[in-house]
C-alpha cells in the first residue's frame, strides 16, 4: 500500500508513544526516526514492532516519526497500526 497522507497516533505521555507517518517519494524506503526515555534498552524491540506492522500493511515507502515514553509493545503496535490506517483513510478501528 501507499501512504499518501500524513497522520498521528498516540500522546508524548508517560507509558504511551507518539507515532507520526508521512508520505515520501515511491522508492525511497522505510526511514523510522525513533527517540525514545529507554532507547538504550529497547530501540531495537520498539523498531522490531513497527517494522512488523508495516510488512502487515505491506508498506514499503514511508517515513515513521516516533516519540516513545516507555509503552509496551502492544501499545506501540496500536499506535502505528491506528497512524498507517489514518493515512490510507481506513476508517474502521481508528476511533
Amino acid at each position: 500500500m501507499e501512504i499518501k497522507n500524513s497522520a498521528q497516533a498516540g500522546t508524548f505521555e508517560s507509558s504511551d508513544i507518539l507515532v507520526m507517518v508521512e508520505p515520501v517519494a515511491k522508492g525511497s524506503g522505510r526511514d523510522i526516526d525513533l527517540t525514545s526515555s529507554v532507547y538504550m534498552h529497547y530501540a531495537d524491540s520498539i523498531n522490531n514492532v513497527i517494522i512488523k506492522v508495516l510488512d502487515k500493511f505491506k508498506i514499503e515507502d514511508v517515513k515513521i516519526l516516533a516519540k516513545d515514553k516507555g509503552a509496551l509493545d502492544p501499545t506501540i503496535e496500536a499506535r502505528v497500526e491506528t497512524a498507517i490506517k489514518r493515512a490510507l483513510d481506513i476508517q474502521e478501528g481508528t476511533l
